[in-house]
């Protein structure tokens, strides 16, 4: 998995994929039907998916929320085939403003997903923001930079938790090309609570 042409097939063939997974496990009408609306954000929504097989989702409802609803939209969803593991948390008092939903799922091929759903209040401080922050993020990439992050993305040990962002400003912010390098940036900028880049 060393060529470019191969880091790119496989970014381009994940990204397939999980809008599948999107259409399969009808993750959009499941939260409509409790009254929200579904937003993909995150590397699916950039077009950086990589390795790390992720769907990550902002959900938003009428202020206040209601844990039931937010249980409602998920129980539809844990229902579904391949659905192994969901965990919530409610961080309504902290800074995030919301309820969390991450789901395991195992797709057909027998890979593992991870699917993380943000429950916010219309009118948060953060509704749309994250739309906006990947949108900019794809609309700045170039054909080299676009290669540099998935390659960064690639080469980075299984297990190593590195939210996307710290790629993506590592690259278009940084300058960052090699592993050595972002290691070395990732200790001069830690990815620490919400990160607030935009490029």
């Amino acid at each position: 998995m060393d060529t470019t042409n191969d880091i790119l097939a496989l970014a381009a063939s994940n990204q397939r994929r999980a809008y599948e997974i999107l259409g399969e496990l009808r993750l959009r009408e499941a939260w409509q039907e409790a009254g929200g609306r579904a937003e993909v954000v995150g590397s699916l929504r950039t077009g950086l998916l990589m390795k790390h097989l992720d769907i990550d989702l902002h959900v938003y409802t009428p202020a206040p929320l209601h844990v039931e609803e937010s249980f409602a939209a998920m129980a539809r969803i844990a229902a579904k085939p391949g659905i192994r593991r969901v965990e919530y948390a409610n961080l309504l008092d902290a800074e995030d403003g919301c309820l969390e939903w991450h789901a395991q799922y195992e797709d057909r091929d027998g890979r593992m997903w991870q699917i993380d759903m943000i429950h916010l209040a219309e009118g948060s401080p953060w509704e749309g923001y994250f739309e906006r922050v990947a949108d900019r993020i794809a609309a700045v990439l170039t054909p080299e930079t676009r290669e540099a992050i998935l390659r960064l993305k690639w080469e980075t040990p299984d297990g190593e938790k590195i939210p996307g962002i710290a790629y993506y400003r590592a690259v278009l912010e940084g300058g960052v090309r090699s592993y050595p390098e972002f290691t070395t940036w990732l200790r001069e900028h830690p990815a620490e609570g919400i990160v607030e880049w935009m490029p």
